[in-house]
């Protein structure tokens, strides 16, 4: 699978690929990434990509030339390349999201900055318009490697143990189940007495005890599907 990353600053993604799970599947050639930037498509004397707003307002916006260059360059060269605008203004990215979009071949995320890009640029070219939540960051960098690294771990063989997919947040309808590891004891707290004792049943019942109550607390009002203990005790 890979991954191309337009953007005017891929310095501030580059190095999240450098360490760790991210960085063995690379080297495993389980999926790749690039980076193309927008400035080299400028066909302004001074390489400029952005511009003031018609209407008014503060701050400037991505102009339409250097984007729809790059992205024609992208699409010339990869026809089947699938092209995730990212903003604050769309539907926001979940889990399902991320699954869904593993069995892409290339995806395109296409980062966004000042006050955003010219509207004519997304209705060209997006397949696909997605947001991380209702909040504003100064670029879509951050946004697209979030995305980007929840769709990664769903590809085969990026993940050590696959079965952690299965067990956690959002694989049903339940947050996860709080999770502890040794010392039995720290600080005068002690691991709840039922994750000792090996019954993988009883285990298994007080996890989702646990979960809905942590899904009632932080997602008050949720609707539980009924079959929700049987997708959570597989």
């Amino acid at each position: 699978m890979k991954f191309t990353f337009v953007t005017l600053f891929s310095n501030l993604i580059e190095g999240y690929f450098q360490d760790s799970i991210l960085s063995r599947a690379i080297e495993k050639q389980l999926f790749t990434v690039d980076f193309v930037n927008p400035r080299d498509f400028s066909q302004n004397r001074h390489n400029k990509v952005d511009d003031t707003a018609f209407g008014g307002g503060a701050g400037m916006l991505m102009t339409p030339q250097p984007l729809y260059d790059t992205l024609h360059s992208i699409k010339q060269e990869d026809e089947d390349a699938y092209i995730v605008f990212v903003t604050p203004v769309a539907k926001s990215f979940v889990q399902n999201d991320a699954k869904r979009l593993a069995d892409k071949k290339h995806i395109v995320f296409v980062s966004g900055r000042y006050e955003g890009i010219d509207e004519r640029v997304v209705e060209e070219y997006a397949d696909e318009v997605l947001s991380i939540g209702d909040y504003i960051l100064t670029g879509g960098e951050l946004p697209s490697l979030v995305m980007c690294d929840a769709i990664v771990r769903n590809i085969d063989g990026v993940l050590g143990n696959s079965e952690s997919l299965e067990v956690e947040s959002f694989e049903s309808e339940l947050l996860e189940a709080p999770s502890f590891t040794k010392p039995q004891i720290y600080k005068e707290k002690n691991v709840p007495s039922e994750f000792l004792k090996g019954n993988h049943s009883k285990i298994r019942t007080l996890k989702f005890a646990l979960s809905e109550c942590k899904t009632s607390f932080f997602r008050p009002g949720r609707h539980l599907k009924h079959n929700t203990r049987k997708s959570y005790e597989k």
